[in-house]
């Protein structure tokens, strides 16, 4: 039988869907304009190499992570299909709020979407989807919607901070999106927590079908992951050494991650067997790393080290931090994204700074510290406080289940006609 809570969906998701989307239409009629090509070759071959860049960074989001969400045997359907409907909403209101904040994306009152535009709204999107990681299957469709959109304002007014008072470098701010993403979605899921939670739920189960979908949405993120690092760095002639610099060292970080994962998951077993769960994300943890580092990382050997390190952390704090984070701070991270974004991001961000130090003189240096510090600082803070107030509102504001309910499953948001669904 299908929960008691079910019902309330049926007035309060199509209504909130549908007010936002009418908001969204109507911002769009008089504030959005495509941008116009000006039939140069260059401005031609640039917008092919920018769509094929596109289309990997759609790919990640719509499938990578809509497959990586389906791990949990009752929460299937609602993984992949929560994603598509978060991503899909919050694209379109980072077009807006990108267009309104920052500032090479107004042109006299219009928002001037182009392709590079719509990559940066997936990337802000794929900030969201990392938040919702960490309360995958606690939460309603209604408070994911408002969650993500909440999620996609703060992070854009954290770039928007950081680019106007810090001067930071755009690229280098839209790749926090895993650490910002990260501590927004843990302090939700810790003022959402509610008592007699176990460490291993009993909903918190997978089986041989959802790991192989889980498995595949791993690898369309594995081989796109570095279409996702370089997609915004330009193809002008000066920068091309950077990109190119920034997909070899993804790529060879990637690499090193899932030989690193599978060896720690072997050796923290009592079995020596490997953990699917811990390979699906830590091998992922490489790219993340390297994400935030990338501008400063130019031999190879380097992006392996940190690929190594990321993953090493990754698995460990996947295999003994998350039972011992719902054992002290009663906070249940139901996908790990404390290990595997958070703690990637900020090695990421030593990698950067270390690397940083060691080129420069000792003056320049230290002023470079103190930037590079103030950048995390604020981005850590931003995200702590706004999760804070967002688990609050959907805490008491929103509607809230019944508290004998500890966690959701499919039967509670999808019709399943002809099909005997396993309770």
């Amino acid at each position: 039988m299908a929960p008691l809570y079910a019902p309330s969906l049926h007035s309060r998701l199509p209504l909130v869907a549908f007010l936002l989307e009418t908001l969204f239409l109507l911002l769009f009629v008089f504030f959005v304009k495509i941008e116009q090509q000006t039939g140069r070759e260059s401005d031609r071959k640039l917008f092919i190499s920018s769509y094929a860049e596109f289309q990997d960074v759609h790919v990640m989001i719509f499938m990578g992570f809509g497959f990586l969400a389906t791990f949990l045997v009752r929460y299937g359907f609602s993984g992949s299909g929560f994603n598509v409907l978060l991503a899909a909403m919050a694209i379109q209101w980072a077009v807006l709020i990108n267009g309104f904040l920052l500032p090479q994306r107004h042109h006299r009152r219009e928002i001037h979407i182009s392709m590079k535009s719509v990559i940066e709204a997936e990337l802000c999107a794929a900030s969201a989807l990392v938040a919702m990681g960490a309360v995958h299957g606690k939460t309603n469709p209604v408070q994911l919607l408002l969650m993500a959109l909440v999620e996609v304002t703060g992070f854009v007014v954290n770039q928007w901070i950081l680019r106007t008072l810090l001067s930071a470098d755009p690229v280098y701010s839209i790749m926090l999106l895993h650490v910002f993403g990260a501590l927004f979605g843990v302090m939700v899921s810790w003022v959402l927590h509610r008592e007699g939670i176990k460490p291993v739920h009993e909903k918190e189960k997978t089986d041989r079908k959802t790991g192989l979908f889980a498995m595949l949405g791993t690898l369309f993120l594995w081989m796109f992951w570095p279409s996702f690092n370089s997609a915004l760095v330009g193809d002008y002639r000066w920068e091309r050494g950077l990109k190119l610099a920034v997909i070899y060292g993804t790529y060879l970080s990637l690499a090193v991650s899932v030989v690193m994962a599978m060896s720690v998951s072997m050796l923290t077993s009592s079995k020596g067997k490997m953990n699917m769960v811990h390979v699906q994300s830590s091998a992922l943890s490489g790219g993340v790393a390297i994400g935030v580092a990338m501008t400063a990382v130019h031999t190879p050997w380097i992006a392996m080290m940190i690929g190594f390190c990321a993953a090493l952390l990754s698995a460990l704090g996947f295999q003994y931090m998350k039972s011992h984070m719902l054992f002290a701070f009663e906070c249940h991270d139901t996908c790990g994204v404390l290990s595997v974004h958070a703690i990637p991001g900020i090695l990421g961000w030593f990698a950067h700074l270390f690397l940083r130090l060691a080129s420069n003189e000792s003056t320049i240096a230290v002023k470079f510290a103190v930037h590079h510090i103030c950048v995390l600082l604020i981005t850590a803070c931003m995200s702590l406080v706004m999760g804070t107030a967002t688990g609050l509102f959907l805490k008491w504001s929103i509607w809230r289940p019944q508290q004998d309910r500890k966690c959701f499953d499919d039967q509670a948001f999808w019709e399943f006609p002809n099909l005997v669904v396993q309770k």
